[in-house]
Parts: C-alpha cells; sequence; structure tokens
C-alpha cells in the first residue's frame, strides 16, 4: 500500500537557513539508504505562494515516497536525519498522502501508484504537479506565470500551496492542497489565465519533463503555526 509524504521545514537564522541549505547536498547520503523508501526528493522553495523564481532560504521540502505508512512512520520517529532537521528548524508539516492518479515522468519515471482503498468521505485533493522547463523557453515562461496564477492565490476553495523544486528557475514543483474536486475544477477550468497557460504549454512545449498527480490527504503531522493549513496541530 505506496504513500506519499511531503515534508515542509521552516527555519529562522542565519546559520540555521544555511545548514539547511547544504544539507541540500549532504543530505542525500543519508537519505539514499532509507528502508521501505522507493523515491525521494529533496528540493527548496520559492517566495510566497505558487510559482516564484525568487528562493525562500526559510522554507525546504522533502518529498518521499514509501511501500508502506509503517516504514514512514519509522523513519520519521527514528531517523537521525529527522532529529537533525527537526533540531536547526523551528516547525515542520508532514502531508500523508495516497496517490489517485499521475501522469507523466519525474527524472525519467512516473514513482506514484495509484492507492486502493481511498476515503470517499473525504473530500480534500492535493496536487502536485513537476515540469523542468526547457533553457529556450525560460524568459516566455516566466513572463506569463504571474497572470497563470492570478486567480490561484485568493482562491476560496484552495487551504495551502507552495511552489518548490529541485533547482532554482529550472526545475520547478507545487503543491496545492484543496478543500474538494469542485474548488480545484473552478480553477482548472473556469479560470481563463489557466486554461490561456495550458492551451500554451500545448502549443510552445516549454517543458522537456513534466508531471501531474493527483492525491488524497489523510494525515497531517507538524509542530509549529508556521503552515495555512487548518489541519495542522499547533
Amino acid at each position: 500500500m505506496q504513500i506519499t509524504t511531503l515534508t515542509f521545514f521552516k527555519y529562522q537564522g542565519t546559520y540555521n537557513k544555511a545548514w539547511a541549505f547544504g544539507m541540500m547536498q549532504f543530505a542525500h547520503a543519508a537519505l539514499a539508504s532509507v528502508s521501505g523508501q522507493q523515491f525521494y526528493k529533496l528540493m527548496g522553495s520559492g517566495k510566497g505562494m505558487g510559482f516564484n523564481p525568487l528562493p525562500d532560504w526559510s522554507v525546504y521540502a522533502l518529498l518521499q515516497v514509501w511501500e508502506t505508512e509503517l516504514q514512514a512512520d519509522t523513519f520519521f520517529e527514528k531517523s537521525e536525519l529527522m532529529q537533525r532537521y527537526r533540531k536547526h528548524s523551528v516547525g515542520h508539516c508532514i502531508y500523508y498522502l495516497k496517490n489517485i492518479t499521475a501522469k507523466g515522468k519525474w527524472s525519467g519515471q512516473n514513482p506514484f501508484i495509484p492507492h486502493s482503498e481511498l476515503d470517499k468521505d473525504n473530500p480534500q485533493l492535493a496536487i502536485i504537479t513537476r515540469a523542468t522547463i526547457k533553457f529556450s523557453k525560460l524568459r516566455r515562461f516566466w513572463a506569463y506565470v504571474p497572470i497563470s496564477q492570478k486567480r490561484l492565490l485568493n482562491n476560496p476553495g484552495l487551504i495551502y500551496t507552495k511552489g518548490i523544486g529541485e533547482m532554482p528557475i529550472i526545475q520547478m514543483a507545487t503543491f496545492s492542497l484543496w478543500n474538494d474536486k469542485s474548488a480545484l475544477q473552478q480553477f482548472a477550468y473556469k479560470s481563463k489565465e489557466h486554461a490561456t497557460a495550458i492551451k500554451m504549454t500545448r502549443e510552445l512545449d516549454w517543458y522537456s519533463e513534466e508531471l501531474f498527480a493527483r492525491f488524497q490527504p489523510y494525515r497531517v503531522e507538524g509542530k509549529g503555526n508556521y503552515f495555512t493549513n487548518p489541519l495542522l496541530p499547533s
């Protein structure tokens, strides 16, 4: 029963932010051999909400795909690496996700397997989008991003969103959490700006690789009130 976790860490102070930036390189040695982990990505984040090419040095993310929820829990509870992350951060938030569907590739593969046991009484949806932007298309892509997000940031159906990515400007991703399917569809299909962005993506062939994945969020763990999520314990 594969599950996915996405962990956000919040840092304060120059020393801790520098430590977090360094761990984008140095954490790989520990993460590469985690038991039960099928896929992972260490990512930084962009300022504010949604896509932003300017880095947010205070927030970093760790995406992990697990064979089982038990293996994820074991990692978060007993891993020395996680203890170090908690020591340096002032808050963290772990989203537990069951995949509904995923299209495309991330680093040459699609790591997400649809979960067979979804809760029909849980209407919330989480979306992860990821893309590698072609170098020749960077300027035009980033010029249109503010327009495409116009209806996103004040959307009443949106609980939380953050731009994340492995490499600033070129390799970008977004995580968004929605009240329900209707709220997502209102933005995806009735926002003229977003519809135009989809059309331009097809016509201009912005991406060398892309992935769109939909999840059911079913559990949230964390410490601190640094993330806009009513499910997060204070």
